[in-house]
């Protein structure tokens, strides 16, 4: 495997070269960006011109992840030649989050199962529902095919998040490829460190994403009385206070965040499904534990590559993180290269949802506020 990465930065242009190199043999090239950067940039263009022979995929951002740097407004490109393996594409509208199964199952559908061995995602991060994008993938792959990924972000500001797909940049899309050949290994871990606060709460009343009734009162009231002052910033705010959700008591639990409120009908829409009859606790950042939850996420993702040693690690966090830690913020990317050592190369960016089974023995499903670590090498 031969990776080539640089970035782009209005003030310097690429560092620490022009992208080319690998030329026409890069089979796909990943480039994660910020909303404007990725939108109406001609170094966009640049790319298609380096690599004529790849795929290009990638998304908007709330912070970009170049080796152990985290960057905002720059276009990270992670162009990747493989010794071995083969790479396909697919592609899918997405007009809203209603049409989340249909788009996963539509991706699921471009790509052929033989010998299909991963499948990499990325999606619209506000007009989707996760949980519901991974289950039309999920029930259309081969069972034994991982799926990781993750949802496009626009900082903290919640307007618009874009996918780009070999040229176009356009929000309401999603787009996977699909990785090919025996010699492929691919690890993956995902982890979070937020301590749950408060009572568990019965979700009384929900319709997919969209958070109605906690304990048959109204979940946006609930939830502003607990931010208190926090809630004047709704919903990015929101994003320091995730929910936890269970089926029921000692049952495993999925962290969900904020995308939208609605104060006239009482309403929080997040990133997945929040089922009626499952409950629900407030959580809050603990510093040290976001820190130790990447670690882990890397250990987990080393630990599924069995003997290989990672080439390629592409990281996605959520904005949530990189707004609590602040300006301790590489300090969970370099936790992660002290686990997977000098020889991986680490891109990624910061996302409004995760997609990673969270243990080798679980299902694939949609995360927020982890760590989601995807590692790549051939044998």
């Amino acid at each position: 495997m031969h990776i080539e990465q640089s970035y782009w930065a209005h003030s310097t242009g690429w560092h620490p070269h022009a992208p080319g190199r690998l030329g026409a043999a890069a089979q796909l090239v990943f480039v994660f960006g910020g909303t404007a950067q990725i939108r109406d940039c001609e170094a966009l263009g640049e790319l298609r011109i380096a690599y004529p022979g790849a795929i290009i995929l990638g998304c908007s951002t709330a912070g970009e992840i170049y080796d152990t740097q985290v960057l905002d407004d720059t276009l990270v490109a992670t162009a990747v030649q493989f010794a071995h393996s083969r790479v396909a594409g697919a592609h899918a509208p997405l007009a809203n989050a209603a049409g989340s199964f249909a788009a996963g199952r539509a991706l699921a559908e471009q790509l052929d199962p033989h010998e299909l061995a991963h499948v990499f995602v990325l999606s619209e991060g506000l007009g989707v529902n996760g949980s519901e994008l991974v289950a039309g993938l999920s029930a259309h792959l081969p069972a034994q095919v991982t799926i990781t990924g993750g949802l496009s972000g626009d900082g903290p500001r919640f307007a618009e998040t874009l996918v780009h797909w070999n040229g176009e940049t356009a929000p309401g899309q999603v787009v996977a490829i699909g990785l090919y050949g025996a010699g492929l290994r691919v690890g993956y871990g995902s982890l979070g460190g937020w301590d749950a606060f408060g009572p568990d709460r019965l979700i009384t009343r929900s319709q997919g994403n969209v958070l109605y009734e906690l304990d048959g009162t109204s979940a946006l009231a609930l939830y502003k009385r607990y931010l208190g002052e926090h809630a004047n910033d709704l919903p990015s705010s929101g994003l320091l206070f995730p929910l936890s959700i269970s089926s029921g008591p000692a049952k495993e639990r999925v962290v969900r965040t904020i995308l939208a409120v609605d104060e006239a009908a009482g309403s929080i829409t997040f990133a997945g499904d929040v089922p009626e009859g499952a409950y629900a606790q407030l959580m809050k950042a603990n510093f040290d534990r976001l820190i130790d939850g990447a670690h882990g996420a890397a250990n987990s993702s080393q630990q599924s590559l069995g003997e290989q040693t990672a080439e390629l690690a592409l990281l996605i966090s959520c904005v949530g993180r990189k707004l609590v830690l602040k300006q301790r913020i590489e300090e969970e990317v370099e936790a992660v290269r002290e686990v997977l050592g000098d020889g991986a190369v680490l891109a990624g960016f910061y996302s409004y949802g995760e997609i990673s089974p969270l243990l080798a023995s679980t299902r694939c499903a949609l995360h927020n506020q982890t760590m989601t670590i995807t590692t790549f090498a051939e044998v």
